[in-house]
């Protein structure tokens, strides 16, 4: 809902309608709302009709239809930035009072939003200097202030009072506003990647002196601008009863009037905070010089470094660049792949450290297992070998291991040997579980090499020093800890090896 003078927004500072007042410069038709609005902020209580709008652009090259003007316009008073006009336009003919039924002004935040707009559009995207000089003038006023209010209370000396602080809150939020620049732009470029040679050398130059130059600058005048509202502080009751003695704007209650910088408490208690709380700009200043520094010789070391992926290629690419905008569009695909190694991808072979000796270089990446990148090479792309080169390992423990673990086993394998030996006939005996498991592996044996079952069979094992006789007919029954054994067609008997013979015997090596 708008009343007479403008918006709601503006009778509700920070609320959310403000936003709106933003929306046209984010619009599709951005550039008829920028022309539009820098009409209607070009003077002084502008008042248009769309038509006479539409004739302005045309004399300034902008073309757009009336309906086209009017509709922006509309568009305009629905986001906040214009309201409608209800001054009552003189007329002599129907004609004109159809041009001039709908005219509009520019509302208050909206013309604000708009200069500010442009303003930061006629910005170059580059460094700003810091008004160091302000911090002189503002400790040169504050300290006139105590002896202007010990002087005799007439007009002039109200007026001055006024105008010096008004310069001292103008003056420190343009130091403050400049030196937030500043250290912005001088961040931005040290956190470059690309910085280096000459480039480097002058911003190198720039922080130390130019730097050094605005902390000399507020060292020296901030203990005085501190010293100097540490007297006008207690004072202050006193200096705002004089402002709010002068004459003013003053629109009752219901209107929210906007006063200068300075005139509230709150004002005197940020400003003294600023150059001496816990938190104060000098100390922040100091603090940003510091960071600036330390990313200054990051930057060194990142230029010294070139075996780190780190060092700045910004020569080369540009070089590549030119090159590539030179070339014909088949010789810059293949410039390209060269400078880049764009070619086709393929599994690269390890040689024995292949975890997967089926994967050759026609194995597609899709189905291999990826490669294991080391940290400082991935996250890093550092490619610098570190650490000291690991020790040969002495395998002589692990030789011992095997060779204990082998003697074991054999004397185990003869344990049950004898075991069997002195079973002798297997029908109804009772062997422990090895012995068992050795004359199983005895009678595996046997069935992989025999294929006639019909005779007997000899079986001997020089190396357990023992004959297993397999004799057709009848059937073997062996019982153990963990089961029984049956051999049905064959009766089976063991004795040492010196008494073997036969033609059928099978000679086993182990």
């Amino acid at each position: 809902m708008r009343n007479g003078g403008g918006s709601q927004s503006e009778t509700e500072p920070g609320g959310v309608a403000n936003l709106d007042l933003f929306r046209y410069l984010a619009a599709e038709e951005r550039g008829d709302y920028l022309a539009i609005m820098s009409l209607f902020t070009a003077s002084l209580l502008a008042d248009m009709s769309a038509a006479a709008v539409a004739e302005q652009l045309a004399a300034a090259g902008t073309t757009l239809p009336a309906e086209v003007v009017e509709a922006r316009c509309k568009q305009l008073v629905r986001w906040g930035n214009l309201i409608p006009s209800l001054r009552d336009a003189r007329v002599g003919t129907v004609a004109e009072y159809l041009r001039a039924r709908s005219r509009y002004q520019v509302s208050t935040l909206g013309g604000r939003v708009h200069r500010s707009a442009l303003e930061i559009m006629a910005t170059a995207d580059g460094a700003r200097e810091v008004a160091r000089e302000l911090l002189g003038r503002i400790a040169d006023a504050l300290a006139e202030i105590p002896g202007l209010l010990d002087a005799a209370a007439t007009p002039e000396r109200d007026e001055r009072l006024a105008g010096i602080v008004t310069t001292i809150f103008n003056n420190q939020r343009l130091f403050t506003a400049s030196v937030t620049d500043f250290y912005a732009y001088l961040s931005g470029v040290l956190s470059r990647f690309d910085l280096g040679g000459d480039e480097y050398a002058r911003f190198k130059e720039l922080l130390l002196d130019y730097v050094d130059l605005i902390n000399a600058d507020v060292n020296r005048h901030a203990p005085l601008i501190a010293r100097a509202l540490d007297r006008v502080l207690p004072r202050g009751d006193e200096l705002l009863a004089v402002l709010d003695a002068l004459p003013g704007l003053s629109l009752g209650d219901e209107v929210a009037v906007e006063r200068s910088a300075g005139r509230s408490r709150t004002d005197w208690t940020q400003l003294h905070q600023w150059y001496s709380g816990a938190d104060s700009g000098p100390g922040q200043l100091r603090n940003a010089a510091g960071q600036a520094l330390g990313q200054l010789i990051a930057n060194a070391k990142r230029i010294l470094d070139s075996s780190r992926t780190g060092y700045s290629r910004r020569a080369d690419l540009l070089r590549l660049a030119k090159w590539l905008e030179h070339s014909a569009d088949d010789e810059a695909s293949r410039l390209f792949a060269a400078a880049f190694g764009a070619w086709p991808t393929r599994h690269l072979g390890l040689g024995p450290d292949e975890p997967d000796p089926r994967v050759s270089p026609t194995t597609s990446w899709r189905a291999a297992d990826p490669i294991e990148v080391p940290v400082s090479l991935r996250e890093r792309g550092n490619r610098v070998s570190r650490g000291r080169v690991s020790r040969v390992p002495d395998s002589s423990a692990d030789r011992r291991a095997v060779e204990a673990a082998a003697r074991a086993e054999a004397r185990r394998h003869r344990e049950a040997a004898a075991e069997l030996l002195a079973c002798g006939k297997l029908d109804g005996g009772r062997l422990s579980a090895a012995a068992r498991t050795v004359l199983l592996d005895l009678l595996a044996r046997l069935l992989a090499v025999r294929t006639d079952f019909a005779d007997d069979i000899v079986l001997v094992d020089h190396d357990l020093g023992l004959v297993v006789a397999a004799v057709a007919g009848g059937h073997t029954r062996v019982e153990s800890p963990d089961g029984t054994l049956t051999v049905d067609g064959y009766t089976l008997s063991v004795r040492p090896v010196a008494e073997a013979g036969g033609a059928g015997a099978l000679r086993v090596a182990r």
